[in-house]
């Protein structure tokens, strides 16, 4: 009799420790990355500044959840070295892969900035 009653307790303590761990694996941008997208989110933006702080929040929060950090290096990277003239810059340009990554980062930054209220991006 005690085996029953002792596998339900333990069938309930492995999927709360699964559920547990998802988000972390959901969210798995260092803090370090979290800072400074949000200082880049704010340059230039007016604005009071804590409210800025939590829209820029708002706006990696909504990116973290749909893409890895792995993945957000990166198409980020990516999509910053896409501007870069001349032949160093036709690499880029000239992929069509990354140009499939470039423009999914920033359907994904429009949406997350459109969810956060932060209209686009003043540069």
């Amino acid at each position: 009799m005690n085996k029953p009653t002792l596998r339900l307790p333990l069938a309930l303590a492995g999927l709360l420790a699964t559920l547990a761990a998802l988000p972390a694996h959901a969210n798995d941008f260092p803090t370090v990355d979290r800072v400074l997208y949000v200082q880049e989110c704010m340059n230039g933006r007016p604005g009071p500044y804590y409210e800025m702080v939590n829209k820029c929040s708002c706006a990696l929060d909504a990116l973290a959840r749909e893409i890895s950090h792995a993945d957000y290096v990166q198409i980020s990277t990516a999509a910053k070295a896409n501007s870069i003239g001349g032949e160093r810059g036709s690499y880029i340009r000239d992929t069509e892969m990354l140009q499939v990554q470039i423009k999914r980062y920033r359907e994904l930054q429009t949406k997350a900035k459109s969810g956060c209220f932060l209209g686009s991006d003043p540069r």
